[in-house]
């Protein structure tokens, strides 16, 4: 069979081959070329040793990544290829790293190391692909396998699991029994596991086309980094407005919203402040009142303990915080939440409140579904009206204020606050002569 590959990469096959190595395209890139996708990345495997890698590309920019473990990264036309020399890992004695790698002068023993079968194939145009462990048989199978023993490969590097989950959601894969078995097995390790790889990981197993199944497979594996989901699998809320247990209305909610990193992290954690602050009627109906500030203080730890950025962590508290957010389709109020949020934020709200509609019940309730809709129409029509809705775009500023007489300092800035609070409630329309008067008439107020 024969593989399309991008010049640069295909050149740099030619060009270790010439010098007589062994050399192939391996891993994702090849898998996904196999699914007829275009590959991110590109890896290529080689018998040449570092050292003679660097030889081989001396004219291209080349970056000595990870010389230790034989992996050097080149620079063609602007594609970055990764290109490591065959090898067999040692022990993995922080169930991450290998402590040592041995280079190796066959293939065979390079694809042995890989995690999955479906990633441990190799190509090279004048041997074609080069497949040992069965991967090509369960690409077409869409079936997720170790290469190998399940529980060696997890216990050599405990990010697997994660990877395992994020290619069943990304690929919408089945997950080999054993390699399922064994990954909640040993989910544990990934304690060992650095924040921010976890971090990468989760983001991007949320974000798959399938993320609805892996969450609901593997609640313990996930548990293991989110401990704080724990309480919130097989929790009944005995309340009519939920068909689902609140671990299974999270993770429908993270399927029901689109898939952007902060609104599928902030679906998974919006409500599991819920557990803390249960409480039934005398009609045996449930409550959880104030659960969205307890949420967003709940989320607020675990995005400091994934190290999140700060503009990361802002935005997804503020959509916990406001996730059940509800207006009347008034043009005063919602200009205010416009002006208050910003309307990229108010949006993303939007997309929140529909998202746990919808996951909330089988059938969602068409007459809240109708009352985002408003909210959303109204905030449409007074953008589209170039409604004011900032300081920057009130018709005065401070200069024009202290040209009326007003002193510079914190006085002005609260001036033009009020005159833009009256601008959102439609007491002045947002024009220089009306917004003068109104602000001698405070001036004089204030005297």
């Amino acid at each position: 069979m024969t593989l399309s590959l991008p010049s640069p990469v295909a050149e740099a096959l030619e060009t270790l081959t010439r010098r007589g190595f062994e050399a192939y395209a391996v891993g994702g890139c090849v898998r996904d070329a196999l699914l007829g996708k275009e590959p991110h990345d590109w890896d290529i495997t080689t018998s040449a040793h570092p050292e003679q890698v660097l030889s081989c590309f001396g004219g291209d920019m080349v970056i000595p990544t990870g010389l230790k473990h034989g992996t050097v990264t080149v620079h063609r036309a602007g594609v970055p290829i990764e290109i490591t020399t065959y090898r067999t890992d040692g022990s993995y004695s922080d169930n991450r790293h290998p402590d040592y790698v041995v280079f190796s002068e066959r293939l065979e023993d390079d694809l042995a190391r890989r995690d999955f079968t479906v990633n441990a194939m190799a190509y090279a145009p004048r041997r074609g692909l080069v497949d040992c462990f069965g991967g090509r048989e369960d690409l077409e199978a869409r079936v997720l396998r170790c290469v190998g023993d399940s529980r060696r490969r997890f216990a050599e590097d405990a990010l697997r699991i994660l990877r395992l989950l994020r290619f069943s959601s990304v690929l919408g894969f089945s997950i080999e029994e054993q390699t399922g078995a064994a990954a909640r097995e040993l989910g544990f390790l990934l304690k060992n596991v650095a924040a921010e790889r976890v971090r990468e990981e989760l983001l991007r197993l949320l974000c798959g086309e399938h993320c609805l199944g892996v969450l609901l497979s593997f609640p313990g594996v996930l548990g293991v980094i989110l401990p704080e989901l724990l309480p919130c699998v097989g929790f009944d809320q005995h309340n009519p407005h939920h068909d689902f247990d609140l671990y299974t209305h999270l993770a429908r909610a993270v399927s029901f919203i689109p898939p952007r990193p902060s609104e599928r992290m902030a679906m998974l954690l919006h409500d599991i402040g819920k557990p803390r602050c249960y409480t039934q009627s005398s009609d045996g109906v449930g409550h959880c009142y104030g659960h969205g500030e307890i949420s967003a203080g709940m989320a607020g730890d675990i995005l400091a303990r994934l190290r999140f950025s700060n503009a990361q962590r802002e935005e997804i508290l503020t959509l916990i915080s406001h996730h059940d957010l509800c207006l009347p389709a008034q043009p005063k109020v919602i200009r205010r939440w416009l002006s208050r949020l910003g309307p990229e934020t108010f949006f993303q709200l939007m997309d929140v409140r529909r998202a746990d509609l919808h996951s909330q019940r089988r059938v969602p309730d068409p007459q809240r579904l109708a009352m985002v809709d408003e909210m959303e129409a109204c905030a449409r029509a007074e953008l589209q009206s170039g409604a004011c809705l900032t300081l920057k775009s009130l018709a005065v500023h401070g200069a024009d204020l202290i040209a009326l007489g007003m002193t510079p300092g914190p006085g002005l800035g609260e001036l033009l606050r009020a005159l833009l609070d009256g601008v959102l409630d439609g007491r002045w329309p947002n024009e220089r002569p009306a917004l003068l008067s109104a602000a001698q008439s405070l001036m004089k107020d204030d005297q």
